[in-house]
């Protein structure tokens, strides 16, 4: 399984539009094959930063997430949302449990 993780700053003053596009994105996703989790949350803080955590099955399925028409349609959706970071990550777990 592999995990996908970061952060994405952006302009808080286009908030909406930021919600709007990842409401979007998330909804698309959770149909692709592949696809255990796909979620971005807001900071309760800054209006200007977004926290992502994705599931995916195997890296198959996240090569192909990245090929979507929907994965280009948000990455033209952020060209207009004033993104200033990005720190995202993948990890690739090799089993799954509860931290004690």
């Amino acid at each position: 399984m592999l995990i996908v993780a970061g952060t994405i700053t952006l302009d808080g003053s286009k908030r909406a539009a930021a919600d709007a596009a990842f409401e979007k994105m998330r909804a698309a996703t959770l149909k692709e094959p592949g696809c255990i989790e796909y979620q971005a949350y807001a900071d309760r803080g800054d209006p200007g930063v977004v926290f992502m955590f994705e599931k995916w099955k195997d890296q198959a399925a996240l090569d192909a997430h990245f090929a979507s028409p929907h994965m280009a349609d948000f990455i033209g959706a952020l060209g207009g949302l004033g993104v200033t970071g990005m720190d995202v990550k993948k990890y690739d777990v090799a089993s799954e449990g509860s931290v004690p």
